[in-house]
């Protein structure tokens, strides 16, 4: 055997070794580490029981579930300006709490995003009072800001690319921004537009406000790893594409016991572990699926269950049969 051969094995061996493995990490640990946003009505929020209830929530729950069999999670609670960081230094497994994914953000900061779980667009929240009526009237407005979000970006190229002006009172979350725009510091404030009249509905005048018709960008939002461990980027991927792909083929937390038990649907049958051993492909249980969509819920569960309470319709959130986006990849 050469020198050159032995370097390359060596080489090779070091690098398998030093390869993360955070399945493995997390199973021996007992609980996976989710990093999530607070007091986000319908995304993350704390219950009248005191447990932890959301979009965002079921996010931790969908992968906890795949690979324990049950919601074993540490949440840690982290910002748009402190998310990224504590991912990349493994002080997280996930940060579930969403992220626009978005060219820099994939090429530049070691992570890698998973399934799209939600599409959001920018909009804004302002009084009612104030007479605006479409974005263009928001020419030389003050506008709260939360950083350390693509928002900035887009309203900076928004405004420029129409020759619009605006100060702006940037703020590190975006609940602080919220309440400066409650303190009527600002005169509009700009994020998420379903997010903003979740908000809204919340206010004690809320029909003193309104969120404009306009949306100035998309969003497509997901869950994020570090990059460099395949094997978890596929466990959260096709854990999330799960919930699709149960709407899709008809089976729901009302109905998964029946469909296992009974479907001929050779996907539905694959879906829910009773043949092919599709778990063992992903180092899971062959009820991992089944487990998902029993104890989390398909899309529409989670939807209904999160958002149903302030009205919030699906629009391109929808599958792509019903006219929207969202569509799986297929079990086979």
């Amino acid at each position: 055997m050469t020198r050159l051969l032995v370097f390359s094995l060596a080489l090779a061996l070091s690098v398998q070794v030093t390869r993360a493995d955070t399945l493995e990490t997390v199973r021996q640990r007992g609980y996976i580490r989710c990093g999530i946003t607070e007091a986000n009505p319908g995304f993350s929020g704390v219950n009248a029981a005191g447990e932890r209830t959301g979009f965002d929530i079921d996010q931790c729950k969908t992968i906890a579930v795949a690979i324990f069999g049950e919601p074993k999670i540490e949440y840690i609670p982290l910002t748009a300006t402190t998310a990224f960081l504590t991912l990349q230094s493994g002080g997280v497994d996930v940060f579930a709490g969403g992220a626009t994914w978005t060219y820099i953000r994939d090429t530049s900061l070691g992570l890698d995003f998973t399934y799209v779980y939600y599409i959001g667009g920018q909009g804004f929240l302002t009084r009612r009072d104030n007479g605006v009526e479409k974005v263009a009237d928001l020419d030389g407005a003050t506008i709260c800001i939360p950083q350390g979000t693509t928002t900035e970006q887009n309203l900076a190229d928004y405004f420029s690319e129409k020759g619009l002006h605006y100060t702006a009172l940037n703020f590190s979350d975006f609940n602080q921004a919220l309440l400066a725009y409650w303190m009527g510091r600002c005169d509009a404030i700009t994020e998420n537009r379903a997010g903003l009249a979740i908000r809204a509905k919340s206010f004690a005048h809320s029909d003193e406000h309104v969120v404009l018709l306009d949306q100035i960008s998309k969003e497509p939002m997901a869950a994020i790893v570090r990059q460099g461990d395949d094997r978890w980027h596929d466990v959260l991927y096709w854990s999330f594409n799960v919930r699709i792909a149960a709407e899709e083929l008809g089976i729901n937390q009302a109905n998964v016991e029946m469909q296992r038990q009974e479907s001929s649907n050779i996907e539905v049958q694959r879906l829910l572990g009773v043949v092919d051993n599709f778990g063992a492909k992903l180092d899971l249980s062959n009820d991992w699926a089944y487990n998902i969509i029993k104890q989390v819920g398909n899309y529409e569960d989670q939807w209904q269950r999160n958002f149903s309470e302030f009205g919030l319709e699906r629009g391109i959130n929808n599958l792509w049969i019903n006219g929207g986006a969202m569509y799986a990849e297929p079990f086979r």
